[in-house]
């Protein structure tokens, strides 16, 4: 394991216990998900760590740059991307557009959160670009 590598998974770990507490403090689901993300970035930055919430990159499609860029609901120290929903039914497409946000940028980590969950750990699903390497 990378030294990188291991930051991603210890700012991994930082990222599930706080979105632990923003949906215990919170009460749960019922809340929209703009409210969790909001909660769940305040107790990011409360550890110190560097966070974007909303965060717009461009997308390049065979040497233009479209004019809708990629918006990322989290970006934690440019470095791991959260997906925040906060749903009823849970999909797996939202592990696919995780993993299409990962491609695009480049990056190997994000955490898919849905707060709509009784219990939030339920709802965290981690989705990898080539994170270790070709094993």
């Amino acid at each position: 394991m990378t030294p990188l590598q291991k930051r991603e998974d210890e700012i991994s770990h930082e990222i599930i216990g706080a979105a632990i507490e923003a949906h215990r403090t919170l009460g749960g689901p019922g809340l929209l998900e703009s409210v969790y993300e909001e909660a769940l970035v305040w107790e990011l930055q409360e550890q110190g760590l560097r966070v974007e919430r909303q965060k717009r990159l461009p997308i390049s499609y065979k040497g233009i740059c479209l004019a809708d860029p990629l918006c990322l609901d989290v970006l934690v120290e440019e470095l791991v991307i959260i997906e925040c929903k906060a749903t009823i039914h849970y999909h797996s497409i939202f592990e696919a557009q995780a993993l299409t946000y990962l491609r695009i940028t480049g990056l190997k980590l994000a955490l898919v959160i849905n707060f709509g969950e009784k219990i939030v750990k339920n709802g965290i699903h981690r989705v990898v670009n080539n994170l270790y390497g070709d094993i």
